[in-house]
């Protein structure tokens, strides 16, 4: 799907199939230089039953136009923009790492807007080291190399996929080296200079679902226990020897855990 956001092309993925009237709408934000592919897993089996999935790419990422977008609020912002370009009154926002931030943003900004949230990998805080934001100004492949390092488990980095012919790892590592010049930096920045998490959190009144990797070494639970206790309806689940990369290497797991989210 592409519709036109504050005069640009933005595209989202829809899973390959059209909604029953009266769908319910889940929105899905994906992360630090990726793109609305990392949830292909998760559109295709939720819009095969009954959800109008929108997995975004974010201004500069993937297929919408435009330079990356510089702070966490923005994309929000932006997020919200894409809602109503779309016609979307109410959604499910959904998003992973740096997108469960922008999801936090547009449920604490947007409230009419949100009916749940998801968020994925989140935490607090997230910082980035900053050899890793000098590698991704320098458009190094060990940014790329690094963040899939950091954000598999211990089953990933031996290797297998769900689809025979793929190595989990090394397509996310090809996907992030494949990012736009300066996306992956600018988003890395984004991550690291947001400190607005508490606050949004405590203005959210909508039910949400915390999910965290129990090998998640970029995001792990403990970080996420502060957002839990001041979130106030929250579910929290922890998916065994999982990274942080939980949609592909949990991909089955976290699309029953959004489809119960959607509905």
């Amino acid at each position: 799907m592409e519709i036109i956001v504050n005069g640009q092309k933005a595209h989202a993925a829809t899973g390959g199939k059209l909604p029953p009237e009266g769908a319910p709408v889940l929105i899905l934000i994906h992360g630090a230089g990726m793109d609305g592919t990392v949830w292909q897993l998760q559109s295709r089996y939720l819009a095969h039953r009954g959800i109008r999935v929108l997995a975004l790419d974010l201004p500069g990422h993937g297929h919408s136009d435009g330079p990356a977008l510089t702070t966490i609020n923005e994309m929000a912002d932006w997020v919200a923009a894409f809602m109503e370009a779309a016609h979307v009154d109410q959604a499910v926002v959904a998003g992973h790492s740096m997108g469960a931030l922008i999801a936090l943003e547009v449920a604490a900004g947007y409230p009419a807007k949100v009916r749940k949230v998801g968020l994925l990998g989140s935490a607090a805080a997230m910082p980035v080291h900053p050899d890793l934001i000098q590698a991704a100004r320098d458009d190094r492949p060990l940014a790329a190399g690094l963040i899939t390092d950091w954000g598999f488990g211990d089953i990933s980095h031996k290797g297998g996929h769900l689809h025979p012919g793929f190595w989990a790892m090394g397509a996310s590592e090809r996907l992030l080296n494949d990012s736009r010049p300066g996306a992956m930096a600018s988003d890395l920045i984004a991550c690291d200079a947001y400190k607005g998490a508490l606050a949004a959190a405590a203005n959210i009144t909508a039910p949400v679902q915390l999910v965290c990797g129990d090998q998640d070494k970029m995001t792990p639970p403990k970080n996420a226990k502060p957002l839990a206790e001041t979130l106030g309806d929250v579910t929290t689940t922890v998916l065994a020897r999982t990274g942080h990369m939980m949609m592909i290497e949990r991909p089955r797991e976290v699309a029953k855990l959004l489809l119960q989210l959607a509905v």
